[in-house]
């Protein structure tokens, strides 16, 4: 059994090459609007959307992201923050401290910010447009909050490229359902075979690619990935915001 929504999320990839056609207001709009419906812990709706047309400013997000053209080059461009500053105004109305110190607070904003992307994403993806997201927005969070004048309370969580596609790409196969969906408890034992499977298909699919062919294995990028610290001077650049002061 199967629908028109399963159907649209099953087939996602990730679009990095963009028509010349505009994404209209309305759709911003409608698009927005049904993001705003993810779920929020305990309503806090700890996040905020910047929407992005500005030419000068999408170049400038480009180089801050790390060179990745196609923030400059879509149409939309949008930013997804973890906000509590709407908090903290509403605290201040009832003599309350803001108290976002804690890996808590941190979790809830990024959370609540990552289920309105999907949300967004998904939307896109139901009027025919693609997109990606940009992770590459937390390389140089401090100079990307300068730009788009994010106050204290917030920092930028991911970016997302949105426009009509203008490729066909093969879709990147994921990890064995055995891996990754459980029942009652964690199947620790179905991990190992799992991972030899997944090696394989993924080590077939970098190999016969279009783009950026390579031979390589799922467990050898992700080892070499996670094997060093990614983006360390995130954690003073939180502190300054307002976040992690709680942790030594």
């Amino acid at each position: 059994m199967t629908n028109e929504l399963i159907q649209t999320m099953s087939a996602h990839r990730s679009i990095r090459k963009f028509t010349d056609q505009d994404i209209s207001d309305e759709q911003i709009s409608l698009i927005t609007d049904a993001a705003r419906w993810a779920p929020s812990s305990h309503h806090v709706q700890a996040y905020s959307i910047i929407v992005i047309r500005n030419n000068e400013k999408k170049e400038t997000l480009s180089s801050l992201t790390g060179g990745q053209r196609w923030v400059e080059e879509c149409p939309v461009f949008l930013v997804i923050c973890a906000d509590y500053h709407r908090i903290e105004e509403a605290s201040k109305r009832h003599n309350q401290s803001l108290e976002i110190g804690g890996a808590e607070q941190l979790l809830v904003g990024a959370v609540d910010a990552a289920l309105v992307a999907q949300n967004l994403l998904l939307a896109a993806e139901s009027m025919g447009l693609g997109g990606v997201m940009i992770g590459g927005i937390r390389n140089q969070p401090e100079e990307v909050t300068n730009l788009l004048d994010l106050p204290p309370s917030t920092f930028p969580v991911m970016g997302l490229c949105l426009g009509y596609p203008n490729q066909d790409i093969a879709q990147k196969p994921r990890l064995p359902k055995d891996a990754s969906v459980f029942y009652e408890s964690y199947q620790r034992t179905s991990i190992p075979k799992s991972l030899d499977e997944y090696n394989e298909t993924m080590l077939t699919y970098y190999g016969t690619r279009q783009t950026n062919a390579k031979q390589q294995t799922w467990s050898e990028q992700m080892a070499s990935y996670m094997g060093k610290p990614n983006r360390p001077h995130i954690n003073e650049f939180l502190r300054k915001q307002g976040f992690l002061t709680d942790l030594k």
